[in-house]
């Protein structure tokens, strides 16, 4: 079974789906750094370091090329401005992203697509984004009288047995009629926890990380000893792990991360700290799931990513771990890239998941 990653970032979409012995044939990535990440960890994979407005033009996909398509179009540029006219949602170059998205949908037709979105475009512009993407994909007349049955849910990371509460929207789409998908859930959950029992328990920062130690310039330790059954699910035969990175704080913040206890932010210091984030100067809580890992995981204004016994922020290895990355994928770049790759990617363990479950969409 051939699956197509767009935006695929760092993989962690697709890790899932090969974990479960889907074969990603190709993956789209226009970020030349990140591509690299996916490239060294996935060597077989067809990478291709394009805008994808150029690769849907070029006629590169073909009908047939995969029965499984995945990957989220980023929305931040969502508009509906235009869209009261014929197809204008897709005319608007605010939109292109997903339009190309759709486009490659449509000529590849795949069995079943999954797009990973933010929570929120459920209810962007009073929810007339959300409707016009589901009318598209269901238009039998724009997809040449083909269209696709339309199932989504809001899923939180954290129910996947991810350290994580990290809630995204998943939409699934399949030319097969009469899918029972809560059915489907169901029993894929249970197929999985029937292989897996510790699958879906309730994971904490502890669980996840309480293993690794002090950080290092080059991030190279050695391979520590599986304590829980997450770290035990995640852990590899590697004498060493790489990416548990030393992160250089001045020392005015240390000043400030060293009166913040567990479950505490910038609230309990006695300055104008100047951040737009709530959970700023925040320290994690050993007993507790991690918030959403960001994009600034490696900044102590930038959310509750202070270590819960250490004076730093999490760590890329860490943060990876969180994530449910397995122990040997490493990745690579500038700092700014790594902790981007990580913090945009779909958790593998929601990823896996998935996966199965569009084996049962297929009967596979």
């Amino acid at each position: 079974m051939n699956v197509i990653d767009l935006f695929s970032g760092a993989g962690g979409l697709s890790l899932g789906f090969m974990q479960d012995g889907y074969v990603v044939k190709k993956a789209v990535e226009f970020d030349s750094s990140i591509a690299n990440t996916y490239e060294k960890n996935h060597p077989e994979v067809d990478m291709i370091v394009d805008d994808i407005k150029n690769i849907d033009q070029s006629g590169f996909f073909k009908n047939g090329d995969a029965n499984v398509i995945i990957g989220g179009p980023p929305c931040q540029g969502f508009s509906m401005a235009g869209a009261r006219i014929r197809n204008g949602f897709m005319d608007d170059p605010r939109n292109y992203l997903f339009k190309h998205y759709f486009n490659v949908v449509k000529t590849v037709k795949p069995e079943v697509f999954v797009m990973e979105n933010v929570k929120g475009i459920q209810t962007m512009q009073k929810g007339e984004i959300f409707k016009e993407i589901l009318r598209l994909f269901s238009n039998l007349e724009i997809l040449n009288g083909k269209p696709y049955n339309l199932y989504y849910r809001v899923v939180n990371a954290v129910e996947f047995g991810v350290p994580q509460k990290r809630e995204r929207m998943i939409i699934i789409g399949t030319t097969k009629d009469k899918v029972d998908f809560d059915g489907l859930w169901k029993k894929t959950k249970k197929q999985i926890s029937d292989e897996i029992p510790t699958y879906f328990d309730y994971v904490t920062v502890k669980d996840a990380i309480g293993n690794l130690g002090d950080t290092t310039e080059d991030g190279i330790v050695d391979n520590p000893k599986p304590e829980t059954e997450y770290q035990k699910y995640l852990s590899s035969t590697a004498t060493k792990l790489k990416n548990h990175t030393k992160t250089h704080h001045s020392k005015i913040v240390i000043e400030r991360m060293m009166k913040v206890n567990n479950g505490q932010n910038f609230t309990v210091l006695n300055e104008d700290i100047k951040s737009v984030h709530s959970g700023s100067y925040g320290r994690l809580s050993w007993d507790e799931p991690a918030p959403t890992i960001t994009t600034r995981f490696d900044t102590p204004s930038g959310g509750r990513f202070i270590h819960p016994i250490k004076n730093r922020t999490l760590s890329p290895r860490e943060a990876a771990r969180i994530q449910s990355f397995p122990d040997d994928f490493v990745f690579y770049g500038k700092k700014t890239s790594i902790i981007k790759q990580i913090g945009n990617a779909v958790p593998p363990k929601v990823s896996y998941f998935l996966a199965r479950l569009v084996d049962n969409i297929l009967e596979r």
